[in-house]
């Protein structure tokens, strides 16, 4: 069943977790898994120091300098239950965000991942909500 913008953006708020596509010049769709925030309309990825990584300056971030576009895509699976089933996709364009802009959003992400309280993130990768689609195996409560 095709979901409404108000369920996907529901479902969207309280995903723990997706999957971000950016556009790499030569290989084409570059997908890495991702936590993230949301406010209204807007998406934050955070560019963390709390897990291993060669650099902070990340393939995402390099592909976002080329092209602004990017896709989250989440989902719930349930092996035993396949009318549990749903993925909601987040068509995004990369924005910049004013100081005050990225304190909030660094604030909801600290709110949502323990690991992230008290901790500095080496960079916040800020999006706008161009469109959002989805599909669940059930009707959303009340229709």
């Amino acid at each position: 069943m095709r979901l409404d913008r108000l369920r996907c953006q529901y479902l969207l708020e309280r995903s723990e977790h997706g999957a971000l596509g950016t556009v790499h010049a030569e290989r084409g769709v570059d997908a890495v898994p991702v936590c993230f925030a949301v406010e209204g309309p807007m998406i934050v990825v955070p560019v963390d120091t709390v897990k291993a990584k060669g650099t902070v300056r990340l393939q995402r971030a390099r592909n976002l300098d080329a092209d602004p576009r990017a896709v989250l895509l989440c989902d719930h699976w349930d092996v035993t239950d396949w009318s549990r089933l749903w993925w909601v996709r987040a068509s995004l364009e990369r924005v910049d965000t004013e100081a005050s802009a990225g304190d909030r959003l660094a604030s909801r992400l600290s709110e949502k991942y323990a690991q992230y309280r008290d901790r500095p993130f080496a960079e916040l990768l800020t999006f706008r909500v161009v469109s959002l689609s989805g599909w669940s195996a059930e009707p959303p409560p009340g229709g």
